[in-house]
């Protein structure tokens, strides 16, 4: 193995490497996904019938998610879940509450400091950062294109 060429190392790797199954991992993750989301759609349509406006349902039903997520990362239970459906739990809001309790549990060991304050926002802080970035240069261009268009 010390002296095999990059052609045959390659094909080394694709010998070894398992078949990936595309279509039935999107499947799942669909499937999944769409629960999570009729879940969500059900707690929206609950808290409406108690004749609040739609703003409220709606930061109602977030709050709602948010905590399921957590809840069930907390008992261990999404992490099975996000296995079986692979991407199907990272788009939800749920998958956001998982990004941040995940890092949270796993580093209680470290103290409440240098522990969890410190590694809660390991997974969820790239995606805040960049979002951020990503809504302010989205904005300044709305903004040149608006005046440009005057």
């Amino acid at each position: 193995m010390p002296n095999m060429t990059k052609e045959e190392y390659s094909q080394l790797v694709d010998r070894k490497t398992p078949a990936s199954k595309v279509f039935s991992n999107c499947v799942k993750a669909f499937v999944v996904g769409g629960i999570l989301c009729c879940i969500g759609q059900f707690f929206l349509n609950f808290y409406k019938r108690f004749d609040i406006s739609l703003e409220m349902a709606a930061t109602a039903t977030s709050i709602t998610m948010i905590f399921l997520g957590a809840l069930l990362t907390g008992l261990n239970v999404y992490h099975k879940i996000a296995k079986f459906a692979g991407a199907g739990t990272i788009v939800p809001i749920t998958g956001f509450a998982n990004s941040v309790v995940s890092p949270a549990i796993e580093s209680k060991t470290e103290g409440w400091v240098l522990g969890v304050g410190a590694k809660i926002f390991t997974i969820a802080g790239p995606v805040i950062t960049y979002g951020t970035m990503a809504s302010f240069v989205a904005g300044i261009v709305y903004f040149i294109m608006t005046v440009i268009s005057k």
